[in-house]
């Protein structure tokens, strides 16, 4: 059985940083290519980050520099470190799994994130005050 869970999400003051995880069941059809998405209510669900099982990367340009993605494949785990949080990186934050290839050449490239990606953790909460 597939399953994505997040933790690490918390409160934190401007300037911050966070780190989230992501683990998973480490079932290739659900993780070659992954990635971060974040919602606030009322909006679309984004992409932050996104990275193939080779380790290529992309990057919203809202986050470029300041958060990085990465992934240990052998313990099923993805990760994003967050640094210099602002205010409006306040959201509900996803890891998002999916097996096919060849993976979307970007992160934002992705515009229907729940039907391109079919496998999701339940979302960890990342508040960031001002």
């Amino acid at each position: 059985q597939v399953w994505l869970v997040e933790s690490g999400g918390a409160s934190v003051q401007s300037g911050g940083s966070l780190n989230l995880s992501c683990e998973t069941s480490g079932h290739p059809y659900a993780t070659n290519c992954m990635g971060w998405f974040r919602q606030v209510p009322g909006n679309e669900r984004e992409g932050v980050a996104g990275i193939e099982r080779d380790g290529t990367t992309s990057y919203a340009d809202s986050v470029k520099g300041r958060f990085t993605i990465f992934r240990d494949n052998a313990q099923h785990t993805l990760y994003l470190e967050m640094k210099s949080l602002k205010s409006e990186d306040t959201a509900t934050y996803y890891c998002a799994g999916d097996g096919r290839l060849p993976c979307p050449n970007h992160i934002v490239a992705v515009t229907d994130p729940r039907t391109e990606y079919n496998y999701w953790g339940p979302g960890t909460q990342v508040t960031v005050s001002s």
